[in-house]
C-alpha cells in the first residue's frame, strides 16, 4: 500500500477539550506517509455501553461503522475510544447479520495512534525534541485491551532531550474510568492521589499518557496539590506540537 488512506477518530474529549492532540495525531500520521481524512463523526457510544444501555450503543455504532467506511485504516489517540471500536463493537451485533459483519470489518481497521505508528507504518523514531524529564502513565484500555506498553516508550525513546523515568505501580488505573470517577467519587480520589504520589515521586517535569481522560484527572489533581508536575497528551511531545499549555494549566 503506497499511502494508506486513514481516517482520524478524533474522539469526544480531544474534539472539546483539547485539539492540540487531534492536530499532532494528524501530523505524526502525515509524517508516517498516510493520507488523512477527518470524516463527520460523534461519540463511539463508550459511555451508554459502560451505562448498560446496549439500545442507544448499537445506533452509535452503526453511524460510526457508516462514517469510517472505505478507509484503509481509522485511528484514535485514545486506547479506550479505539479498544471500543475493535473490541466492543463486534460484540453488539449477532455475528451472522450484515451488521456484525461491518463491526468486524471496522474493528480490523482501527488502532490506537501510537501503536499504529509503530505496529503497521514501521515508524521507529521521531523527529522531535523535549528538554526535561517525562515518566509514563500505562492507561487500562490501552494497556489491557491493546496491548500498548512498549511503543509509546520506544518512539519517547527518541525525541531529542527527553529523560524518560519509568513510574511505579505504571500499570495501575488512574482512577478515572469514564464515569467510575462519577459514580464514586471517593475510591476515584485516593486512586488519582496515589498515581499522583507515584508521579512526584519519580522527580519528573512532565507526566505523558495516551488517553486524555486519564490525562484530565491526573492534571486535575496535580493542579490541586499545587505540584510541578506537568501533563501532556505522548501524540504531543511525539509532534513537537508544545505551544499549547500543558493539560489544566492557565493559558
Amino acid at each position: 500500500m503506497s499511502q494508506p488512506h486513514v481516517a482520524l477518530f478524533v474522539t469526544c474529549l480531544v474534539d472539546l477539550f483539547r485539539p492540540s492532540i487531534g492536530f499532532a495525531a494528524v501530523k505524526l500520521l502525515e509524517r508516517a506517509g498516510c493520507k488523512v481524512d477527518v470524516p463527520r463523526q460523534t461519540c463511539c457510544g463508550q459511555p451508554a455501553y459502560n451505562q448498560g444501555d446496549r439500545r442507544d450503543t448499537v445506533q452509535i455504532a452503526r453511524q460510526t461503522i457508516a462514517a469510517f467506511a472505505g478507509y484503509d485504516y481509522v485511528v484514535a489517540p485514545s486506547g479506550s475510544c479505539a479498544g471500543m471500536l475493535r473490541k466492543h463493537y463486534p460484540e453488539l451485533f449477532d455475528e451472522a447479520s450484515a451488521d456484525g459483519a461491518a463491526a468486524r470489518d471496522l474493528a480490523a481497521r482501527s488502532f490506537e495512534l501510537i501503536s499504529f505508528l509503530t505496529d503497521i507504518c514501521g515508524v521507529h523514531a521521531v523527529d522531535a525534541s523535549f528538554s526535561g524529564r517525562a515518566t509514563y502513565h500505562d492507561a487500562c484500555s490501552g494497556l489491557r485491551e491493546l496491548g500498548i506498553k512498549r511503543q509509546p516508550r520506544r518512539l519517547l525513546q527518541s525525541v531529542r532531550g527527553l529523560q524518560l523515568d519509568e513510574l511505579a505501580n505504571a500499570e495501575v488505573c488512574c482512577g478515572f474510568g469514564g464515569t467510575f470517577c462519577v459514580k464514586y467519587p471517593e475510591i476515584s480520589t485516593k486512586m488519582v492521589s496515589d498515581k499522583v504520589a507515584d508521579i512526584e515521586a519519580t522527580g519528573a517535569d512532565l507526566v505523558l499518557a495516551g488517553d486524555l481522560g486519564c490525562l484530565m484527572n491526573i492534571a486535575g489533581r496535580l493542579k490541586r496539590q499545587n505540584s510541578r508536575v506537568e501533563a501532556r497528551h505522548v501524540a504531543e511531545v511525539l509532534a513537537g506540537e508544545l505551544d499549547t499549555p500543558p493539560i489544566a494549566a492557565r493559558r
